[in-house]
This record gives structure tokens, sequence and C-alpha cells, in this order.
């Protein structure tokens, strides 16, 4: 039988967060697959190596409905390589991310703030500020 960890509250739940992380990583600049995949790690939401299936399989979607897009490149002595871009309709769409992401940010300050506020311990260090 498959269980949650509950001890673990947060597990299972930072991919959610790699569209938006490869999204981002675009934005601050054109990259290829294997730069993407460092890249989305120094963003916090992958713990470890992020898969390369996983990003492949993600870029290949965005690319498909048109928030990246593609081309190779075959400049140098290495294999010619694919570098990806942000489209205009991919930065609205990292938008709708971050404004997601705001509102989230903002929930779970209301509600960490009302368990401090509760538990006695109004204005302590664990305030988020």
């Amino acid at each position: 039988m498959n269980q949650k960890n509950t001890k673990d509250p947060g597990s299972g739940k930072r991919q959610r967060y790699i569209q938006p992380s490869i999204l981002m990583s675009l934005k601050l600049k054109p990259s290829y697959g294997y730069e993407l995949i460092q890249e989305i790690q120094k963003l916090g939401f992958v713990e470890g190596s992020a898969p390369p299936g996983m990003i492949y399989r993600h870029l290949r979607q965005l690319e498909e409905e048109g928030m990246v897009c593609s081309e190779w490149h075959t400049e140098g002595a290495g294999p010619a390589k694919r570098i990806y871009r942000l489209t205009p309709e991919g930065d609205d769409l990292l938008y709708s991310w971050i404004q997601y992401m705001e509102d989230q940010a903002r929930k779970l300050k209301d509600f960490t703030e009302g368990y401090y506020r509760v538990a006695g311990c109004e204005g302590t260090s664990h305030s988020i500020e």
C-alpha cells in the first residue's frame, strides 16, 4: 500500500514547480537542456539532480504549446545543442505562475501567523515578515 509520509508534509510537492522553474530559467537567458537542469536546481524547488527525462518532457510540452521555442546550434567542436528561448506567451504564463505563487505565499503567511497567535508565540522570531 502506497502511503504518504505525514512526517514530511512537503514531500513530493516541489515537482509542481518544474514548469515555472523552466520558464524562469529561460527568462534569465536562453539555454540548452543540460544547462537548464543545472539552473533549475539553483531555484530551490528540486532537491538533488533534476531528472533529465522530466525536464525534456516539460520542454517538449511547452514548445508544443508555444511557450518556448528552440533552434539547433551547431557552433563549436561538440555535438549540436538545442537552445530554448522563452516566447511572449511563455512570459505571460510565467507571470501567471508568479501571481499564483504570491497568492499562495500570502495564504501561507496568514496561516502561520494564525498558528503563532493561537500558540501564544506572537512577535517571536518565528513570525514571517
